[in-house]
Parts: structure tokens; sequence; C-alpha cells
């Protein structure tokens, strides 16, 4: 059975993931991806986009600042009351939040191995999780800034910037995918909770008492683009938050949680009914008008969101967890082709044979104007084959000496490991047909 150590060794061993400045021993709640890592978001990132914006006629895009006005944050309430309840451990100092019920218990877990007992914490105090920076040459109070917590706020911010230059009426959203920071005190988990992270975003804005209705949209539109890039149906449900853990703002407030190796059932997705909290709150700090008028009844009214919420590393660690496959003598990564981060990969099958390689290159060439293709010369054929299954390349093409007599290429599917023997000329038809 795959666990998250498995998963760890892969994504590191095949360029996926590195712990960030590892050289220097790293830093907690950080990583790098590697070259096959930012395939795979991007690739995340471009099924998303495609989905929501580019399929749809009723959704816009954004790309807001990373840095905003600090009044941004003072009026979404994150200065005050974007914090977590923060415990310390008597016996040994780590700090931990106290309502991460499974950390803590490993943390007493690890005392008991030692044969510490009756472990000790501090009361609760609230930490607050924004990253503080400062604008301009010289630092105080006027000149503190934050990195953003959250991406959605530069959609309110824009709100009426977007209405007034482009055709959208109610209802409509607009989508981002960007940068988030959070200074988590216990990031871990490998790529569930990181202090820095990528999100995808929708802000969807309708009429009040649409609000329910669209809600209930977008859990069934969620769901559905999670299956279409395969996670499997058994390992996803939903969850409601209950009264207590959702957000004094939220009418309601669902997850989509996934079924990650190790750790159970844990959220994915986020969709949450926001009402008509953020563009109130932000109008009254701002001073602007964030009503709409309504041309069928001439009254003007604040529109409530909707808000599917997604984040790149989360869903890049359930795609991996999903697709990891342990054949025993193999390992396969059974990403959907359009989620590879190659969907080919050419190779000569003697890397000393200059007639082979030129060939080879002569198909590579080709293949990678089309697709995502990788060029792999080193070692046998097998441990070529065993590395791109394990980075969940879908098909190989080998140029070996029958090809220079009758220009024919061995194709060699990822998931059944069957080889054909096809024409140069006919690489293009079979892909075509195998995507």
């Amino acid at each position: 059975m795959t666990n998250i150590n498995d998963m760890t060794a892969l994504a590191k061993r095949r360029g996926f993931v590195y712990p960030t400045s590892e050289i220097y021993g790293g830093i907690a709640g950080f990583y790098d991806l590697g070259p096959a890592g930012v395939l795979l978001s991007n690739n995340i990132k471009h099924e998303w986009w495609k989905a929501m914006v580019q399929m749809r006629d009723d959704i816009v895009g954004l790309d807001s600042s990373i840095i905003m006005h600090p009044k941004t944050w003072e009026a979404s309430g994150h200065v005050t009351a974007f914090t977590d309840p923060l415990v310390e451990c008597k016996v040994c100092h780590e700090r931990m939040r106290a309502d991460q019920e499974d950390e803590i218990a490993d943390h007493v877990k690890k005392h008991a191995s030692r044969g510490e007992k009756n472990i000790v914490w501090t009361d609760p105090r609230q930490f607050n999780l924004l990253f503080k920076t400062s604008v301009g040459p010289v630092e105080d109070t006027k000149s503190i800034a934050y990195l953003r917590g959250e991406t959605c706020q530069g959609i309110y911010s824009n709100f009426l910037n977007v209405t007034s230059s482009t055709r959208v009426k109610i209802p409509f959203g607009i989508a981002q995918i960007g940068k988030a920071f959070r200074n988590e005190v216990t990031p871990g988990k490998f790529l569930f909770r990181l202090r820095e992270f990528e999100q995808m975003e929708l802000e969807y804005f309708v009429k009040p008492k649409e609000a329910p209705s669209t809600f209930e949209y977008w859990k069934k539109e969620r769901m559905k683009w999670h299956l279409s890039l395969g996670l499997s149906k058994q390992k996803l449900r939903f969850r409601q938050h209950e009264a207590n853990e959702r957000a004094f703002y939220a009418a309601d407030s669902w997850d989509i949680e996934y079924d990650f190796p190790d750790w159970g059932f844990k959220e994915l997705e986020g969709i949450a009914n926001r009402t008509d909290y953020d563009l109130k709150t932000h109008g009254k700090w701002s001073g602007r008008d964030m009503s709409v008028l309504d041309p069928e009844t001439n009254a003007s009214y604040i529109p409530h969101i909707i808000e599917p919420s997604l984040g790149v590393g989360r869903m890049m660690l359930a795609l991996l967890a999903d697709a990891y496959s342990d054949k025993g003598e193999r390992i396969i990564l059974k990403l959907k082709s359009a989620l590879a981060p190659y969907t080919v990969a050419v190779f000569p099958l003697l890397a000393n044979k200059p007639d082979l390689v030129k060939k080879a290159r002569t198909i590579y060439d080709h293949t990678k104007r089309i697709w995502m293709s990788a060029w792999d010369d080193r070692g046998n054929i097998g441990k070529r084959y065993f590395a791109q299954d394990e980075i969940g390349t879908p098909w190989c093409i080998t140029v070996d000496f029958q090809s220079l007599d009758d220009d024919t290429v061995t194709i060699r599917c990822r998931d059944t490991a069957k080889q054909e023997r096809i024409s140069v000329q006919k690489i293009a038809q079979y892909m075509k047909e195998a995507l």
C-alpha cells in the first residue's frame, strides 16, 4: 500500500519536488518544484483554467498583486483575526496548533517512546498567520505591508474595475491563480500544509436569493472536475463544516476531501457561500459603492459570493497518491496523459551509435513541437523505461537498427508495457488516437 514516504522519495528521485534550500538544511513549509513538478503543476493549472475560464462565457481571469495596500488586510479582518491557536510543549518547547489533534498526539508519542510522560502544554494563545514586510526605503510603522494570505482579496478589491472594464453581468465569476503565504505554526505533511503555496480560486457573484442554488451547482461542478482528472471516486467525498468551524461570515461551507495515504480523508478543495460580507466590508473601508443595479427591479444590492478554492500543491499531492502504482518489479505513475509532465519520450536504442542518435533526434525534434517530450539516452533501455514509468510518461518511442532499414519505431505504452511497431510517418496519427 502506498505511503507518504514512498511518494516523497519518488517526488525527489524523479524531479517533482525538492526541499527548498536543501544545501543549507532546508526550511519548514517551503518546497521547490523540480523539472517534472513544474510541468505537472502547469498542467493542473491549465486544466483548471480551461474548465473555469476558457470554456465558460460567465467567468473572466485576474492576476492581482501579491502585496496590496495594507488596509486590504485590515478591512478583511486578517490583521486582527487571521490567527491559529498556538500551544507550547513545556518539556521540549516545540510549538504546535492547538486544534491539530493528530500532530499533538504524535508529539506525545515521541516523548513516550523516550520514557517521558505527563506532557504539559501551555494555554492556547492566538498567533497571526500573515507575513509582514516593509515597502519603501524606511522601515517603520508607515511602511508595514503584508504578503497576501489568500488570493481572493485581490478579486474583491478589483470588483469595480472588472465590472466597469468588461461586459460581465451578474451572475459572473472572477478566477485567479497565484501565490499565497501563511506563517503556519506547524507546516508539514509534505505538500499538504505549506507556508508558501499556490491557490486556484473562483469568486462567483450572484443575486442573494440565487446563492443557495448556485452553491449546490458549484459543489457538483467541482466534484466532476476532480473526477475528470482521474482521481478515484471512492477516495473523494463531501464534508459539510460544523457551525463551530465555519467562518463567521459564511452561510455554508463544504470540503471536497481526498483519502490521503497515512492520513485518511483531508480537505482537498473548499467551497464556501461567503454571503455579501467581503464586498460590503471593502465598500465600507474604502468608501466605494460595491452595489450593482438589478435591471429587472431597478434596485441596488450587494452580490453574494460563492467561492471554490483549491491549492495547486495539495492537488498535486492527491494526483501523485492516486496515480502511484507499485507493481513490485516497477513503479508506475498512472497520470492522465493531459497531466503527465511528458506526453512522450524518445530514445535511441544505443547512445554510442551516431546513426541511431541522429534519427532519434529528428523524431524528437518533431514530437516536441506538438507534445511535451523527453529525450533520454542514459543507460540501458530497460532503465530508461523504468525511469519514464516513474515520471508518468504515457508513451516511449525507441529508435533501433530496424528503424534505419524500414523507417519504423517501437512505441511502448506505460500502463500495459505493450510495444507496437509503427511507421515513423504514422507517429502523429497514433498519438492523436491514443490521446
